[in-house]
């Protein structure tokens, strides 16, 4: 079952998405304001239960960004071997994972455009899967790591790539302007450890293959990173963690290609589905 935030009739709605429409399920969860109070409650088995059987509400419905109010989005960076190799500094691969933060309001949703600002036009694409954690925990065990994940979903880390530079030792800047990135369509509760051993990264920009590879060959595995953040931080019901990106990002074209307004990238996860945005200049 898949479960979405998404606006329809001038409101703002959390419920279960079909192909044939979205059932409404917040009005009949008046506890859990938005999605991310059902995460952070434990509820998705409710809403599991609540949507079998019921007919769609809306058959139009415009998405939100998934959890639009997680308060903690921490990204892996450089988590397949060929995203090392692309820096050509000679490095060996790292011993640590690099880790920096998000914010929410730098996503929007599924079918909604990425906003390029004024300021740069090197916004780049980075096609990822996002977990997010359903059970508290600190210095979790990365054999029990699993047990801590209540649903996975689909990012697409935008990133202005001149702005990642602006610092000698952050890329915060670049990584959190405005609906710079997406992450959606969905919530996919996790069931299965299969849902991620076995997930492939497929992300196209104008039905042309960019991103192509597998969560199985990433530095970090995403055992690893619950483990590894778990340690300094408690991670708590609704944090998100998204997890790395493979090799085949604009900038590591020459010459660079950036994304320019009209363009269309997606982002495929297998057992998951498909986030599509596309591009549009920010309108002052």
């Amino acid at each position: 079952m898949r479960f979405a935030t998404y606006k329809a009739e001038g409101d703002t709605f959390y419920g279960a998405v079909t192909d044939a429409g979205a059932i409404a399920l917040s009005p009949d969860f008046p506890q859990w304001p938005g999605l991310f109070d059902v995460v952070a409650q434990g509820g998705l088995d409710a809403l599991v239960q609540a949507a079998r059987g019921r007919p769609v509400t809306h058959d139009q419905i415009t998405y939100e960004m998934v959890l639009p109010d997680a308060r903690r989005i921490l990204c892996v960076g450089v988590n397949f071997p060929d995203r090392n190799a692309e820096y050509k500094d000679g490095s060996a691969q790292p011993r640590f994972m690099s880790l920096f933060p998000r914010f929410a309001s730098g996503f929007t949703g599924h079918d909604r455009p990425l906003i390029r600002p004024p300021e740069s036009h090197a916004l780049d694409y980075e096609g990822e899967v996002a977990i997010v954690i359903g059970k508290a925990g600190r210095r979790i065990a990365a054999k029990d790591a699993y047990d801590h994940i209540a649903a996975v979903t689909i990012c697409n880390e935008g990133t202005i790539r001149d702005w990642v530079r602006h610092a000698k030792f952050n890329v915060t800047q670049g990584k959190n302007w405005d609906r710079s990135g997406a992450m959606g369509p969905w919530l996919v509760p996790f069931t299965d450890p299969a849902q991620l051993d076995g997930a492939c990264i497929k992300t196209r920009v104008n039905g042309e293959l960019r991103q192509d590879d597998r969560l199985a060959r990433m530095i970090f595995p995403i055992r690893e990173q619950i483990a590894y953040i778990s340690t300094f931080m408690a991670l708590q019901p609704g944090d998100i963690i998204v997890t790395g990106t493979p090799t085949g990002a604009g900038a590591r074209f020459e010459p660079p290609r950036y994304l320019v307004p009209g363009d269309v990238v997606e982002v495929e996860v297998n057992g998951i589905g498909t986030l599509r945005n596309t591009v549009a200049d920010e309108v002052s």
